[in-house]
């Protein structure tokens, strides 16, 4: 990610966008801070009504797929996760036509049969953040979107099925599993580890239930790629959970999961799939538009357009 940034608008296309015509966001977390392969790469700035994001957004092509690319923490990781500008990432990846996620993320595992190196599709969150906005809406708008599945299925099976043929010897791919997610920065404490094994939380991290909250208000179909780093610090048998074991872990997942990727790309741009996710707001939207104040509106205008019309522009 070393070429020049080039100036985006903030709206970019339609909201209404077309699956046909739709990109590919892939978000990377600790470890990965560039998407590899590429094709006809550029930087983009956006700027959004909920400041700026994490990085400059990298496009570029997989095969036939046009794919944006965004270092969740930055590219010289200078987030923690509470600090993250979530809207701001989401809202931006939504304004250059990403209809769907995939996130890679780092993790803790919190059952002895998912081991370090092993790789975990999620399908369920358990939320023990604090300090973090989890809605676009308020401020005079209100929006109840359905979250009992908060990973789409279909993009999670599609991501499973390719890790899954791609997985070495000795490593294995598990498919569903509840996600704790946890404030941070500080990593868990025994007591805090052991009461999430058993509650059954199959792996921890600290970002992704906030972006998939996000994701589904902005009717993207979300999916997470779980890279396993350590036994959290439950496991009496395995070292307490460093910086150091995490980061040598994540090195030997990050070729894995860019080949992962690549793979689940094509097959997006093969299948397009769609998600019920890409209508959540269609039954979610509960304040008449015209109570809506302007300035709100102008926010959510990406998101609400195709249900009540997109704002003149001297509105």
């Amino acid at each position: 990610m070393s070429s020049t940034p080039s100036t985006a608008t903030s709206t970019g296309p339609s909201p209404g966008i077309p699956l046909h015509e739709a990109r590919l966001g892939v978000l990377g977390g600790s470890g990965l801070y560039a998407m590899e392969g590429l094709e006809d790469g550029r930087e983009v700035v956006v700027d959004t009504p909920y400041g700026q994001p994490s990085d400059a957004l990298r496009l570029g092509r997989i095969g036939e797929l046009e794919v944006v690319f965004l270092a969740r923490h930055g590219r010289h990781h200078s987030y923690t996760p509470s600090e993250v500008p979530y809207r701001a990432n989401l809202w931006a990846l939504r304004s250059l036509g990403v209809r769907w996620i995939l996130s890679v993320s780092a993790v803790g595992s919190l059952q002895e049969q998912v081991r370090p190196l092993d790789m975990l599709v999620p399908d369920q969150f358990i939320d023990r953040t604090h300090q973090r906005p989890l809605s676009f809406f308020g401020n005079g708008v209100v929006a109840h979107v359905t979250a009992a599945d908060p990973f789409c299925p279909t993009l999670s099976r599609l991501l499973a099925d390719v890790g899954e043929s791609l997985m070495p010897a000795g490593r294995q791919l598990h498919r569903g599993g509840t996600y704790l997610c946890m404030e941070g920065p500080a990593f868990s404490t025994r007591a805090e580890s052991e009461l999430y094994r058993s509650w059954g939380c199959g792996v921890i991290g600290m970002t992704n239930h906030t972006e998939a909250r996000l994701a589904r208000e902005a009717e993207i179909a979300y999916a997470t790629l779980a890279m396993v780093t350590d036994y959290d610090c439950w496991h009496q048998d395995h070292a307490a959970v460093s910086v150091e074991m995490v980061i040598d872990n994540l090195r030997a997942n990050a070729d894995l999961a860019q080949q992962i990727i690549r793979v689940a790309a094509e097959r997006i741009a093969a299948q397009r799939p769609a998600s019920g996710s890409h209508r959540a707001l269609r039954h979610a939207l509960m304040t008449p538009k015209d109570q809506v104040p302007l300035e709100t509106r102008r926010r959510v205008d990406l998101f609400t357009a195709p249900y009540w019309g997109a704002l003149a522009e001297h509105d």
